[in-house]
């Protein structure tokens, strides 16, 4: 099961005004602490998949600190120039490899890695339990993911922002998943808690091969 709606929301336009941003100003947030949580842990020679990657920042990121290879995964071809444009300034074009496609639709379209990474995406997919378990089971060490925290604010916020999508035509939808479905999922595939979760809005929650 996946939503649709993800080319029209995450088109060129965002993945400009991404890029821009991030040369201005580096990571910021939750990706700056995905980040950190991984360089504590080590990245020297891992191989990283990003689901739902984007235009690549945080690959990047990694990349410089030591880590080996990375593959990012997205739904949207909306951020292939951008992403391209940046792994190419920071040379690193022959180390980022992308792929469209779904995970869960199509399990083929991702192998396994080192370090899997998930940047504020399961709050874009209907199933989080099969996203999840999807990224969690194509983990060798870690699993790093961050989402919204959840509540009746979190949800209200989300049910507002759905309704506005709805009135301007747009069919992508956000969607609120409890946290216990997360750590579930990512349990059942063989990981465990590396830490508690932490973070005010935006929840960031690590998983290690157990």
């Amino acid at each position: 099961m996946r939503c649709c709606g993800y080319d029209e929301f995450f088109d060129e336009g965002m993945a400009r005004r991404d890029a821009r941003r991030y040369r201005r100003k580096g990571l910021k947030g939750s990706a700056r602490r995905i980040v950190e949580t991984l360089l504590a842990c080590g990245v020297d020679g891992a191989e990283v998949l990003e689901i739902g990657g984007g235009i690549g920042a945080i690959d990047v990121e990694l990349l410089e600190a030591g880590a080996a290879r990375a593959t990012v995964l997205e739904l949207s071809p909306g951020y292939e120039s951008e992403a391209e444009a940046l792994a190419r300034d920071h040379g690193l074009e022959g180390r980022i490899e992308r792929r469209l496609g779904d995970v869960v639709v199509r399990p083929e379209v991702a192998g396994r890695a080192d370090l899997v990474v998930m940047e504020r995406v399961v709050c874009c997919y209907p199933d989080a339990a099969a996203l999840v378990g999807a990224a969690a089971s194509r983990s060798r060490r870690m699993l790093v993911l961050t989402y919204p925290r959840y509540g009746l604010l979190a949800r209200a916020v989300i049910a507002g922002a759905n309704a506005l999508l709805r009135v301007r035509g747009n069919p992508f939808r956000a969607y609120a998943h409890a946290p216990a479905t997360i750590a579930d999922a990512a349990r059942r595939a063989g990981l465990r808690p590396a830490g508690p979760e932490r973070g005010v809005v935006w929840r960031l929650a690590a998983f290690e091969r157990a």
